[in-house]
């Protein structure tokens, strides 16, 4: 054995790589470091002459094998193989290998952001280069791909052709390595070059699943790179696997059977919860992206096809996972021609103007994943297997908890105006429905209808808004009609009421603040930030910031730190969404959101963070789940729409739930003891196999975390994890929960008194 030839790392390291090679083997071709593993029931590797072949536990007693090598110094996966219980091993694919494809654009700030600095005045000294740079990571309205753009939506434009690029992977692999990271294993091929980014290549198994996780590990020392990518595997054989099947957005099985000639690009497919499937003998193997992350925020949930095939040559094709270059105009709608023109021009504005890709900041390790599971079943089973992960793409039901969304911009009143009736079903509806929402908080009067109207017109749509809501409510989906007024109090923000309240945010001289109008009952009219807070008092509303620290809240709720409505209980905290998306962080909206979170309870008493939406119209056949979080509220009975919504209310400014992507739940958590000797103690269920959780803390000025690995349990888990605490000098804490795909669940922070 050639010890030295296989890496150089002395007698321990040759010591460990003679346990798995073959007794007699002449001296081996691939060059794998292995000081790394070790080895696991259920989990194994074994370094042959020219490949090392790893063999893991997956779900319902199957046994998986991948066998992976170098030709040509292009990493390859000679094979992958799958037994079932009882059954003998099949081979789903033989000598396949990684493609990946990038395209980069420049990130710019846009003029939205510079709006809140524009209406104080401070816009000509605020906007220095460092603020820019600082604030273009925190953009919504770009599109780095869109040459020239559209003007006056971002800063430092036209854009320029010479700005993207589009680049397919390159290797210069000569060697690999195989680490242990609890109930997994990591193999890894340096050598990438991927345009301007270069690492290495990852493929991860994990035991007690089918799941086969291939990414690229890799940085750009490039300054303000946005970017996408596409994943995949090519060199299937069309004779062993013969056909890709998916279910199209209309629920339809659909397959391509590789009759027709050679594609020259890719072929997006709109599949129904983002999954194709290779259909091969002896069972089949899936591809599907990450379930959130993977998804950076936008203004609407259309279907862009995230998964792809392509057939290479007559008896070969690839397969794999796909970001779009750009938006698509939503369908427009309107039976009146002024609604129907006004939502073609707002379809259009928002396919040119908004879609922001990944930010890549120069030397932070993007990881662009693609999952592969490896299943003996039929598509069907295959399928059904793979949504386990999301729940069949629905919210799951936890007893004693309501799933609540808030802050989306429907334009509901308007439609059901310009249908003539209140009984006109949105497709919205049963969009949200669909994926087991129970409470949905509105915010109409954004950018529709007259929602700077002192009354006359706006108090007609909001009862159009009210009773539309009440119509459309039942026992188990209620609607609060809600409203982001953009208004007095700084920035934008979220209100929502106990009941229908009718205001209208002007109030001319000759008006009273608030008085009886008949047809609608008590009606308020505001004039500035004082009156708008005495209303929220007198009708039991609260408000939270949207978008903080970016959008047309950029620098807020910062700049309201000290001001009567922030420390008030009436200001409930900020929201929470993927914005931005940033492939290198562990956690989704990572540094805006949980910074805005955690400074919040610094500067004050307990302030909490929502789920937020923020996007228009929705459609039955969008991908409407993963580009969602969602509100678990600590809640036993949903109120009917006539009822007092109080409790819900209360629920939220308890800080009495925790926000989700959905795969990772936190059906209860406490914590317990006093001073010096406390336990934060939560009950966490997932999906995907558990990356680590989190205690995080705050005393007043700072804030620091504990983190624990949870790689060593096993996936669709349910674990409680009891984390000792010394809560001496704290002022508040809060736990977290994240799964290997970037999913996630974080509770409130609970302040100490």
């Amino acid at each position: 054995m050639n010890a030295q030839r296989i890496a150089a790392g002395g007698t321990a390291l040759a010591f460990a790589l003679a346990l798995y090679l073959p007794m007699g083997a002449a001296a081996a071709s691939l060059s794998c470091d292995l000081s790394g593993y070790k080895a696991a029931d259920g989990l194994e590797a074994r370094l042959t002459q020219d490949a090392v072949t790893v063999t893991w536990q997956g779900a319902d007693a199957a046994t998986l094998r991948a066998q992976f090598g170098i030709s040509n110094r292009q990493p390859v996966v000679r094979s992958l193989e799958v037994r079932g219980k009882g059954g003998n091993w099949a081979t789903l694919a033989s000598n396949v290998s990684p493609e990946l494809t990038v395209a980069t654009g420049k990130r710019r700030m846009s003029t939205q952001q510079l709006l809140p600095l524009r209406k104080l005045g401070i816009e000509a000294t605020a906007a220095t280069p460092e603020f820019i740079e600082r604030e273009k990571w925190n953009v919504f309205w770009d599109a780095p791909l869109e040459v020239p753009g559209v003007a006056k939506i971002n800063l430092d434009t036209p854009r320029k052709p010479e700005e993207v690029r589009r680049d397919t992977s390159a290797f210069d692999s000569r060697s690999c390595e195989v680490r242990t990271n609890g109930g997994r294993l990591e193999i890894s091929f340096p050598g990438l070059t991927l345009g301007i980014f270069s690492g290495r290549l990852q493929f991860t198994v994990y035991r007690g699943t089918n799941l086969l996780r291939m990414e690229a590990i890799a940085k750009t020392e490039q300054d303000s790179v946005a970017y996408k990518y596409n994943a995949g595997l090519k060199g299937f054989s069309v004779a062993s696997a013969p056909r890709v099947v998916w279910q199209d957005v209309a629920r339809s099985w659909q397959k391509t059977e590789f009759g027709g000639s050679p594609n020259e690009d890719p072929v997006a497919l709109r599949a129904r919860n983002r999954l194709a499937i290779v259909e091969a003998r002896g069972g089949s193997i899936a591809v599907f992206p990450p379930s959130h992350k993977f998804f950076f925020a936008r203004e609407i949930e259309t279907n862009l096809g995230y998964v792809w095939y392509r057939k290479d040559t007559a008896d070969t094709f690839s397969v794999g996972v796909r970001q779009a270059e750009r938006e698509e105009m939503y369908p427009p709608y309107g039976f009146a021609d002024e609604l129907w023109k006004r939502k073609v021009d707002h379809s259009r504005g928002f396919a040119l103007g908004n879609f922001a890709l990944y930010n890549a900041p120069r030397g932070t390790w993007q990881r662009m994943a693609a999952y592969f599971y490896l299943s003996p079943h039929d598509s069907l089973g295959t399928q059904q297997a793979v949504l386990a992960f999301t729940h069949n793409d629905r919210f799951k039901a936890v007893p004693g908890h309501q799933v609540a969304v808030s802050h989306f911009h429907t334009h509901f009143h308007e439609q059901v105006l310009d249908a003539g009736s209140i009984d006109f079903q949105p497709p919205w509806i049963p969009a949200f429905r669909g994926i087991g929402i129970n409470i949905a908080m509105m915010s109409d009067f954004h950018d529709d209808g007259h929602h700077d109207d002192p009354g006359p017109l706006r108090f007609k749509e909001q009862k159009a808004y009210f009773d539309a809501s009440r119509r459309h409510s039942d026992r188990d989906f209620l609607l609060m009609p809600g409203e982001e007024p953009a208004q007095y109090f700084g920035g934008h923000y979220t209100t929502v009421f106990p009941r229908p309240v009718y205001w209208s945010k002007v109030r001319a001289a000759d008006k009273p603040f608030v008085e009886d109008v008949p047809g609608y009952g008590r009606v308020y009219r505001t004039a500035n930030a004082e009156e708008e807070f005495e209303m929220l008092e007198r009708e039991g509303g609260y408000i939270w910031q949207t978008h903080p620290r970016t959008k047309g809240s950029t620098l807020y709720p910062d700049l309201v730190r000290d001001k009567p409505h922030f420390l008030s209980d009436r200001f409930v905290g900020a929201s929470f969404q993927n914005l931005p998306a940033d492939m290198s962080h562990a956690r989704i909206c990572e540094v805006r959101c949980f910074g805005t979170l955690d400074d919040m309870n610094n500067w004050a008493g307990p302030k909490y963070m929502l789920a937020e939406g923020d996007t228009y119209a929705k459609f039955p056949d969008d991908d409407v789940y993963s580009g969602i979080l969602v509100n678990y509220l600590k809640l036993e009975r949903l109120p009917a729409f006539d009822d007092d919504w109080s409790p819900i209310l209360k629920a939220i400014r308890a800080g009495d739930f925790f926000v989700t992507t959905g795969e990772v739940l936190i059906p209860s958590h406490s914590i317990q003891g006093s001073g010096s000797k406390q336990e934060i103690v939560a009950q966490v269920e997932w999906t995907f196999p558990l990356e680590f959780v989190e205690v995080v803390w705050g005393d007043g000025k700072t804030t620091d975390r504990q983190i624990i690995s949870a790689t060593d349990k096993a996936p669709f888990g349910s674990y409680q994890f009891r984390i000792p605490f010394d809560a001496t000098g704290k002022k508040w804490v809060r736990f977290a929960a994240w799964d290997s795909a970037g999913n996630g669940a974080f509770t409130q922070p609970v302040h100490f008194k």
